[in-house]
């Protein structure tokens, strides 16, 4: 691509699909077939049109629904009608694994092969598809399948999801996925991608994702599976808005002060205090202010958020329109990864409602406050988790993490202040401003107060999102999860965690027990491994996993896990004194990484790989 328009023109479904999301074009500069005496005289729409750059990411999904791929005819289309120069709309188009800018089947079958589908099984199902269908990346029948990074399906591992594009855009997840299964899911109509079908069966949110959901002494699973997801009445019925109709009584600062005397802190894996975040938005002179919901949640092993937007969709809206309320935030985007097509659809729909019963919209239940939401898609990019990541993304630019300072709270989302939590953060305010902070700080211990939700997969019995009070012990949660009769260890926090041995189940499932025993809580994944998994091939996965994910902004983490994964390859037959040069050549890189690197992904790269060398004593 060049920083010019070329010759290529869109196709009419191209053309069609990008006109539904922008509107007609005005004029002949923006695009339109015929041009005027007008367009002659004086070109119209720059300005207004580089104002909507943030709807790049939109459009290019609008083209890779309708299409299945984006041509160069309709990317040149869409950066004409956003005045984008066609090299920065092929940049963003390149930068996330969902879209294809070469061409390819309108069906394309995502297949997970990261670690909780690979301690399931997902290798033999890949083989069976090369044996059965042909490599990956092959078309066959007007399909095709590829290997994919953790689609969020870990407690029904393997998992697969099939997308195909179309007028309708159509979806369908394969859980537990077979060869025959995938196939059949290529082949076979789909329904609506809002809502996806199960191919084979796909238990229902709060059945077996959640195992526990709608029991006593639960607090963010307790409408799971209880409540309708697509009722507003229903979810009033069971103590919905109660929270948001406190919240003005308190005012945005006693919302404040409830959430920092509480103890919340994010539930994403940094941990920071929820209300001083909270605080130091309100305070910024500058205006608008945005909120972002942080739904990216793209860990491999995390699907917590998933269980929460799928299964109890308008506490999250609440939870978001009090957060903007104490923010002073009239406007805040959710961000939700692309591999969620029911959590779409259930999200869509209870904004609309919510929306058109006033409980969103320029007067909030009548309270004289504005706020609204808007869903941004993600597109499978891991690095679209970090915060600032988040921010480029939604304005039409390659997802890549700002060096800070300055921090969100100071410019953030278009150079303004903005706050951003995660799914589980914001939905543990509901709670807090019900019960009051002292009452929601009981539970816990003095530091980590209220309780987490834990993502168990794995060689487990019982895999789903489990909620305990913080304190409870890592042995505690296995044994509601069931666990295997050799166990070999349990990944805490995901890719970017670190290893326990069986010896160290009785670890507090605390930031400060956690961290205390050498590993992290992060996001809540629990990855539990037996005795039959192969531990060389899991960390060559998360250093494939880490290679892939890098955004290559800087050099540390550009080369850092390249070098980390040639090692690892060389290490997955090697022992002893033949594996020393390896393992201190990935010290000496992952040291590096952890100094020097620009975000959370390349200092943590490397965690996993150091915990299993020195934990576990990995190719001893």
């Amino acid at each position: 691509m060049d920083l010019r328009f070329g010759d290529s023109k869109p196709t009419d479904e191209e053309r069609a699909a990008i006109d539904a999301l922008l509107g007609p074009p005005e004029s002949a500069w923006e695009g339109a077939d015929d041009r005027t005496d007008t367009d002659l005289r004086w070109a119209r729409g720059g300005r207004e049109a580089r104002e909507r750059r943030d709807l790049l990411l939109p459009g290019l999904h609008a083209l890779n629904d309708r299409v299945g791929w984006i041509s160069e005819g309709g990317l040149d289309y869409l950066c004409r009608r956003l005045t984008v120069p066609p090299a920065e709309g092929y940049g963003v188009a390149t930068f996330y694994a969902m879209f294809a800018v070469k061409p390819r089947p309108a069906t394309v079958v995502h297949v997970c092969t990261d670690l909780a589908c690979a301690a399931r099984g997902s290798a033999q199902v890949c083989a069976d598809l090369e044996r059965d269908v042909g490599p990956a990346g092959s078309a066959g029948s007007g399909a095709v399948w590829q290997p994919s990074p953790c689609l969020g399906l870990c407690e029904r591992a393997p998992a697969a999801l099939a997308l195909r594009a179309g007028e309708t855009p159509q979806a369908a997840v394969v859980a537990p996925a077979t060869a025959g299964a995938v196939a059949d899911a290529a082949s076979a109509p789909h329904e609506a991608a809002a809502e996806p079908p199960a191919v084979a069966a796909v238990p229902q949110t709060g059945a077996t994702s959640a195992p526990l959901a709608g029991g006593d002494g639960l607090v963010l699973l307790r409408r799971i599976g209880v409540v309708d997801p697509g009722s507003l009445d229903d979810y009033r019925a069971h103590g919905g808005y109660a929270a948001l109709r406190r919240a003005f009584a308190l005012g945005p600062a006693g919302v404040i002060q409830e959430v920092t005397e509480a103890g919340l802190v994010g539930r994403g894996g940094a941990a920071f205090p929820t209300g001083r975040k909270w605080s130091a938005t309100a305070q910024q002179p500058d205006h608008p202010h945005y909120l972002v919901c942080n739904a990216d949640e793209s860990e491999p092993g995390t699907f917590k958020d998933r269980v929460l937007m799928e299964g109890d969709p308008y506490a999250l809206i609440e939870a978001m329109t009090v957060a903007g309320y104490a923010t002073g935030a009239h406007r805040g985007y959710l961000y939700l990864r692309g591999e969620y097509p029911r959590a779409l659809r259930r999200l869509r729909t209870a904004i609309d409602r919510a929306r058109s019963r006033g409980f969103l919209g320029k007067d909030v239940m009548g309270q004289g406050f504005a706020f609204d939401i808007e869903i941004r898609r993600g597109a499978g990019a891991y690095i679209c988790g970090e915060e600032t990541a988040i921010f480029n993304s939604i304005e039409g630019r390659r997802g890549e993490p700002r060096s800070k300072p300055p921090f969100p709270v100071e410019r953030g989302l278009f150079g303004k202040p903005t706050a951003v939590n995660n799914v589980e953060t914001l939905v543990n305010v509901l709670p807090i401003l019900i019960e009051g902070a002292q009452a929601y700080a009981r539970t816990g211990t003095d530091t980590s107060t209220g309780t987490k939700l834990f993502c168990v997969s794995g060689t487990v019995a019982r895999p789903g999102v489990y909620e305990l009070p913080f304190g409870a012990t890592l042995r505690e949660l296995l044994e509601l999860a069931g666990p295997p009769e050799s166990l070999r260890a349990v990944l805490l926090g995901g890719a970017a965690g670190g290893f326990v041995r069986p010896d160290e189940l009785d670890v507090p499932l605390t930031f400060e027990g956690t961290r205390a025993a050498g590993t992290t809580l992060g996001s809540g994944v629990v990855l539990v491994l037996d005795e039959g998994v192969e531990l060389p091939r899991i960390l060559l996965r998360i250093a494939e996993f880490f290679r892939d994910e890098s955004c290559g902004q800087c050099v540390p983490c550009r080369v850092g896990t390249v070098r980390q994964e040639e090692a690892l390859h060389r290490l997955k037959d090697r022992t002893g004194a033949a594996a020393a040069g390896d393992i201190a050549l990935l010290r000496e890189v992952g040291q590096a990484m952890r100094d020097a690197s620009i975000c959370g992904l390349g200092q943590t790269a490397w965690n996993a790989v150091e915990s299993a060398i020195d934990r576990l004593g990995a190719f001893k």
